[in-house]
């Protein structure tokens, strides 16, 4: 059991790598994203169609992290308040996808994000419809050891991604980046993909 967790922390942090890795360019022709169907915080299904026409930043995680998620969601949370304080630019939709369906209910999802903000849209389902969002992502995912209370913590990748109203990745951001960075880079975006339109 501890070599195959060891073998499974391993393949994660070489997926992080190259994601690091990517440049720009690279970055833009990255199949990430495509058409999902999860259920949200009142039950209600919906689509990847249903946030087109909106920059989205998307983190997946679970509810029962005991601190890598929770400090990531923070982070969102301040990094959409930063962007909200410039009214030229456009709402952003921040969005937390359950890696962890088993345990995270709509109404578990809903409590918890509760103590971040009012704004986080929080996003479960089925295995096989999370599998399809997971691998539309390239997001790695394993459940790791059992322990005797039958408690057990999911291994994923640590990467928010932002996308653009198309759909689209436009960025992705490690946990490296500080909610300076992270708002900083999205507001370029932003105005750059306004400025796009104008001339087009």
């Amino acid at each position: 059991m501890g070599y195959s967790y060891y073998f499974l922390q391993q393949q994660l942090r070489e997926q992080e790598l190259e994601l690091v890795k990517m440049s720009t360019a690279e970055q833009q022709q990255a199949a990430i994203g495509g058409d999902w169907e999860l259920v949200n915080t009142d039950g209600k299904t919906v689509t990847n169609k249903d946030y087109e026409g909106h920059w989205c930043i998307v983190y997946f995680g679970f509810t029962h992290c005991p601190d890598i998620c929770p400090d990531e969601i923070e982070k969102i949370v301040e990094v959409t308040n930063i962007l909200e304080r410039d009214n030229s630019l456009p709402k952003i939709v921040p969005i937390f996808v359950t890696i962890d369906p088993d345990r995270d209910t709509p109404a578990i999802i809903k409590d918890y994000l509760a103590d971040f903000g009012p704004n986080l849209v929080g996003l479960s389902g089925s295995w096989e419809q999370l599998r399809v969002i997971l691998k539309e992502f390239k997001v790695y995912y394993s459940k790791g050891p059992v322990d005797e209370d039958g408690d057990y913590i999911v291994d994923h990748s640590i990467i928010t991604f932002l996308m653009n109203p198309e759909g689209k990745m436009a960025a992705y951001f490690p946990r490296s980046k500080t909610n300076i960075e992270i708002a900083t880079h999205i507001r370029k975006l932003m105005k750059s993909y306004k400025q796009i339109y104008k001339t087009s």
